[in-house]
């Protein structure tokens, strides 16, 4: 089986899209499976995968300078597909790269299949522009339409997806490493640096600050939370644009900026609570990250995260952008510590069963039926 990718997001730049290629990438190549994998990002020699990735042209997005949206494909990567002979194609993102792909794969007789990652139409209203996300979902019908398969990494995003008139799809789920993610990673130094005097429980949330994660709502629970006397420190872990309207409006927060690899493992076992606004999920790997970490999670009812927390046992679901609801979740943990250790306990065992090998094996057994199918003689 020879599998080709097509990805805005790769390492060395590090979000949810990049680290779940790297677990597939790194699975593909201990099961012997040839792949190759173009995008405006290469990793460095220290990943072993490195040598498969082609780089292409792109552009830098406007909005967020670290992103890159690749140009459509050249003469010269057409001819290389051709070379190299690709048995399916895999487009991660519905870019104009990924679109050019498809029909490079449509006039070569290639299938494709898509993964659906991140829910860019729901970005539209953010920004300003909501009338524009009937548009956007059409552009997604018609893109995803000429696929085999549209892989999706929740349930919940796949009922929103069939409700868009996008079918097709199947589940392709996220995993953890509970090593690496641990309660064992707890480090008493960095809850002394966050200001967390002793039995003041840190509420903890990991993400890029940006509009779109519902960051408003969370400054709204705070201030409900401190208007009820509730004693914590709120800890947020990432960097982005909003980070000093942020920093204006959440004076009792403690900011610990971007942080990857051990140190954003300690500061998740070094909270007591993960709290998670955000509305335009289609996974939620902090979630998991936090739950592998051993801390209760709070989500909103929207999107990915639901199907991630079981409420009373995990963690709880609130109303999506309802700060009240969302605060009055949060204060029931913040008032329990021995509930919340019990939910704690409880969120890791859950994440432990959340075993990439097997997620990713599904996935390959997935490409073969697809690749099958389509090698099966067409019926007269």
């Amino acid at each position: 089986m020879r599998v080709v990718y097509f990805t805005e997001s790769l390492l060395p730049h590090v979000d949810g899209v990049s680290r779940t290629l790297a677990q597939l990438f790194g699975f593909l190549e201990r099961r012997g499976v040839e792949f190759r994998v173009y995008s405006p990002f290469v990793p460095g020699p220290e990943v072993s995968w490195s040598g498969r990735v082609r780089p292409v042209k792109f552009v830098r997005f406007p909005l967020y300078p670290d992103y890159r949206v690749s140009l459509p494909l050249g003469r010269g990567i057409a001819r290389e597909l051709r070379e190299w002979g690709p048995d399916l194609v895999h487009l991660v993102s519905p870019t104009p790269m990924a679109r050019s792909a498809q029909r490079w794969a449509e006039k070569n007789g290639v299938p494709t299949v898509s993964s659906f990652h991140t829910h860019f139409v729901s970005y539209f209203r953010y920004y300003g522009v909501p009338a524009l996300e009937p548009f956007g979902w059409r552009m997604l019908r018609r893109f995803y339409a000429r696929d085999r398969k549209v892989y999706a990494p929740s349930h919940s995003i796949i009922a929103e997806l069939a409700e868009q008139g996008i079918g097709n799809t199947e589940l392709w789920s996220r995993g953890i490493d509970v090593a690496r993610f641990s309660p064992d990673h707890r480090d008493a130094e960095l809850r002394r640096m966050a200001g967390a005097e002793e039995g003041v429980p840190i509420v903890l949330m990991v993400s890029r600050l940006v509009k779109e994660k519902d960051m408003a709502d969370l400054v709204r629970m705070d201030r409900i939370l401190r208007q009820r006397g509730n004693r914590y420190r709120l800890v947020l872990v990432g960097d982005g644009p909003m980070r000093g309207e942020l920093e204006r409006d959440l004076p009792d927060a403690f900011f610990a900026g971007h942080q990857s690899g051990e140190g954003l493992a300690r500061w998740y076992a070094s909270g007591d609570a993960f709290v998670f606004p955000s509305t335009t999920e289609t996974f939620g790997n902090v979630v998991v990250e936090a739950q592998a970490s051993g801390l209760p999670t709070v989500v909103v009812n929207r999107g990915g995260p639901p199907d991630l927390v079981q409420p009373g046992r995990t963690g709880f679901i609130a109303r999506p952008n309802d700060p009240e609801d969302l605060a009055l979740a949060v204060e029931k943990l913040l008032r329990d510590p021995e509930g919340r250790a019990r939910m704690g306990a409880q969120a890791r065992a859950a994440a432990a069963e959340r075993d990439w090998a097997a997620i990713n094996g599904r996935l390959l057994e997935s490409y073969a039926r697809v690749i099958e199918t389509h090698r099966l003689p067409r019926r007269p």
